[in-house]
């Protein structure tokens, strides 16, 4: 969980971010979302596959993954706000509990049903 939740950590991290006027914001995010959307489908084939978890148990760990890196996303916003003296203070300290919440549970959802539907093709052992 927390390999995968790294991944998605540095991806958010370090990818560039230019400005809205930039063409290639929409590359570099597009980029950032590819890979994220990979690491999130290899994390859900390992769990059902390797590990042979119940769908459940697969869903539950691909969600904290992403509330992990959700809850370090938001903890660098709060540091980087601190460190340049911008933002909204109180907005940024209400991001750490949103943020891992409205990212963890649709990913939840999302797993539950692909490992779902995996479990149904996989044949009886």
């Amino acid at each position: 969980m927390i390999l995968f939740g790294l991944v998605y950590l540095v991806v958010g991290v370090a990818f560039p971010n230019p400005s809205a006027a930039n063409r290639m914001q929409f590359i570099w995010r597009l980029a950032a979302w590819l890979i994220c959307a990979v690491a999130f489908a290899i994390h859900i084939g390992l769990e059902h596959f390797r590990f042979r978890n119940a769908p459940r148990s697969t869903a539950l760990h691909a969600a904290v993954s992403v509330a992990l890196a959700a809850f370090g996303l938001a903890a660098a916003a709060n540091i980087h706000a601190v460190t340049t003296g911008s933002g909204n203070q109180r907005l940024l300290a209400l991001a750490l509990l949103i943020w891992p919440i409205m990212t963890g549970v649709p990913a939840f959802v999302i797993a539950w049903l692909a490992s779902a539907g995996l479990a149904l093709a996989r044949p009886n052992d």
